[in-house]
């Protein structure tokens, strides 16, 4: 929908802000035989790796499809064949999202071509040397050839040439990158279009439903855990949270202190239901009684 192509337009837009950024502030080739091309290789692949990763956990697919797989209320699969092509479309979705940004990083990173220049000088053939240089003395100088202050003037030309000819190859190999991936996103949405059950006005109908049912149930999930966390909170304090006046406060004991004190994980207490916190805990299990204060009383 308009909204998934505006959020993804927004990550592209960040990623290459903070390509431009990153590159700027952090990116200096050591111009070394062997260094050039784990440095220019680990500037185009880690951020992409990271931002990969980054763009699965912010996905709520993600972790839809792995919450409380292992309880053991799970009920078992009716139909398998289903649940694998349910799963796949889910992961298909997922990577397409998470791509979005490692993606935009490795295009723009290509087409900008400082990364490829460092990682690749080394290995470009030059016919600019004479024949008592070897092949070590050779890779030594291409090596250099990213850092403009270490290489001799009579070399200039033959340096400025591998420049080119590397922002070249990436430049290339970004606009390549890019038109392979407009085309297989456009091929997808395609086939997706094809095999879709629903005609065009009744998938967008579809796509709105989902969306404003989610927006209605978080809406619910808030409002229903606040009233229900509130009853709770009123047993142990004696009065609802806002109220304007309040004709009586309850003094919790040192020992009510404790038991809603420290750290807990969720709590079965039967089949269906789980206690959310220590002070849920003590509210199901302790009777409401305890010191009270009047305080609608004159002192």
């Amino acid at each position: 929908g308009k909204e998934a192509v505006l959020s993804n337009a927004i990550i592209a837009m960040l990623t290459i802000g903070g390509q431009q950024l990153f590159s700027f502030f952090t990116f200096s080739c050591p111009c070394h035989v062997g260094q050039n091309l784990i440095y220019g290789l680990a500037f185009l692949g880690v951020p992409a790796l990271i931002l990969l990763i980054v763009g699965y956990a912010l996905n709520n697919q993600t972790w839809r499809l792995v919450t409380g797989k292992s309880s053991p209320l799970q009920e078992a699969k009716p139909n398998k064949l289903l649940q694998c092509k349910l799963i796949c479309f889910v992961l298909c979705s997922m990577t397409g999202r998470a791509l979005v940004a490692p993606v935009t990083w490795l295009a723009v990173t290509l087409i900008n071509g400082s990364y490829y220049v460092c990682a690749m000088s080394e290995f470009v053939s030059v016919p600019y040397y004479g024949a008592n240089v070897t092949v070590n003395e050779q890779k030594t100088t291409l090596a250099a050839f990213p850092c403009s202050q270490l290489v001799p003037p009579e070399l200039s030309r033959a340096r400025d040439e591998v420049i080119l000819l590397l922002r070249y190859q990436s430049q290339v190999a970004g606009w390549l990158l890019i038109a392979v991936v407009v085309i297989t996103v456009f091929l997808s949405y395609c086939l997706a279009s094809c095999l879709s059950p629903l005609s065009f006005l009744h998938f967008r109908y579809w796509i709105n439903y989902v969306h404003n049912e989610q927006e209605l149930f978080d809406e619910a999930i808030d409002q229903h855990s606040r009233l229900y966390a509130m009853q709770h909170v009123k047993k142990f304090f004696g009065f609802v949270p806002g109220s304007e006046k309040v004709k009586a406060i309850r003094i919790p004991s040192l020992r009510e202190w404790r038991a809603i004190s420290g750290l807990a994980f969720l709590k079965r207490v039967d089949e269906e239901h789980y206690d959310y916190s220590l002070l849920h805990d003590w509210a199901l299990r302790e009777p409401a009684t305890g010191k009270y204060l009047r305080t609608d009383e004159d002192p």
